[in-house]
């Protein structure tokens, strides 16, 4: 198993996710671009729905979740009790502190401090993202963060394993919930067609699509997953472009919004990278661990809450656009807590 974490599909950075924040803004300008040349063809795109899910959409998504889930080997459960208190900090930062924090500083920055700078009828929805952007703890991206930060493999994969078991049953009443305390209207019906279309669904196909490729053997399930793993940057990116053009107008008129909901994006990586960090080296345990337990809590899953997002809000919502603005900022904030973590490695490891 330890060879199949350090496979180069797990865990080195391709050229599109080193340069994802690059990409992202070029998807921007080219969404605000086309949006504005061509409007009707992207409300006939918008328009195209079934059940309230809209198609061209729901296949980008497909395309840019299943390649993620591939690379969780499920079968690393049983390797949780091998390090119990880093998985200990890693579901207590995931699961309890997370999801409730963000929901706390989306309030605090942008329901009172920022609003008079934002367009009033979407704060809620502004808010909603940002939760749903922390109720989804990273799954791909956390074994490249692992690898820089030289982490334990074999913890690395249990932690996302068990993180995505939870998330299967926790994320659509944890959001629910902070909707509602948020004073948000929750449309449950849509939000557990979310959860089964976006992660129940994807998740099954994953997991039989990646055992067929094992029967061939690891070599060749390491060349296909070369081969697949950009369809989900690619797929993402296009699903960006979309969102911007239905976006445009509204980032035109008030450009300062994607550095504002920045900010408690970037409030809430450090808080809960530093925390996980901290717990780990209060209860002994190895830099390797630590590193690993503190990076997953600090990044998101956010091809899933831009999913979520889109289905439950709609291209226009600034719900999308504040998961979007998480994309945004993953690689290159993400990388600065790597280096946070090797600079520390020495005060870590002196303990007391």
């Amino acid at each position: 198993m330890s060879a199949q974490c350090e496979t180069p599909a797990a865990t080195q950075m391709s050229i599109f996710e080193r340069f994802l924040s690059v990409w992202v803004f070029l998807c921007i300008i080219v969404g605000i671009l086309v949006g504005q040349m061509a409007p009707g063809l992207f409300q006939a795109i918008g328009h195209m729905e079934v059940a309230q899910v809209n198609l061209p959409v729901g296949l980008l998504i497909w395309i840019m979740i299943i390649p993620m889930l591939m690379k969780v080997d499920f079968a690393a459960l049983h390797e949780v009790k091998q390090h119990v208190r880093g998985i200990g900090v890693t579901l207590f930062v995931n699961w309890m502190v997370k999801p409730f924090s963000m929901a706390l500083l989306a309030s605090l920055f942008i329901g009172h401090l920022f609003r008079p700078l934002l367009p009033p009828g979407q704060i809620d929805s502004y808010i909603a993202g940002l939760i749903l952007l922390a109720a989804a703890p990273c799954t791909a991206m956390v074994f490249v963060w692992s690898r820089l930060s030289n982490g334990d493999p074999l913890f690395t994969l249990s932690q996302v394993a068990l993180n995505d078991t939870i998330m299967v049953f926790a994320f659509a009443p944890i959001v629910g919930l902070l909707l509602g305390l948020s004073s948000i209207t929750v449309p449950w019906a849509t939000l557990l067609t979310s959860v089964g279309l976006y992660i129940v669904l994807p998740v099954i196909v994953a997991q039989l699509w990646r055992r067929n490729l094992l029967r061939r053997g690891q070599a060749f399930f390491n060349t296909a997953m070369d081969r697949i793993g950009p369809w989900s940057i690619l797929a993402l990116l296009l699903t960006l472009v979309l969102l911007f053009a239905f976006q445009g107008q509204e980032i035109i008129r008030q450009p300062l919004v994607i550095a504002l909901l920045a900010v408690p994006i970037l409030v809430q990586v450090f808080f809960n990278a530093a925390l996980a960090y901290g717990l780990n080296r209060a209860l002994g345990e190895a830099h390797n661990i630590a590193c690993p337990s503190a990076l997953i809590g600090a990044s998101n899953f956010f091809e899933l809450a831009v999913a979520a997002a889109i289905s439950l809000f709609g291209f226009n919502s600034g719900a999308a656009l504040a998961t979007v603005v998480g994309v945004l900022i993953e690689v290159p904030v993400m990388l600065l807590t790597v280096k946070l973590v090797m600079a520390t490695q020495n005060w870590y490891e002196r303990g007391g």
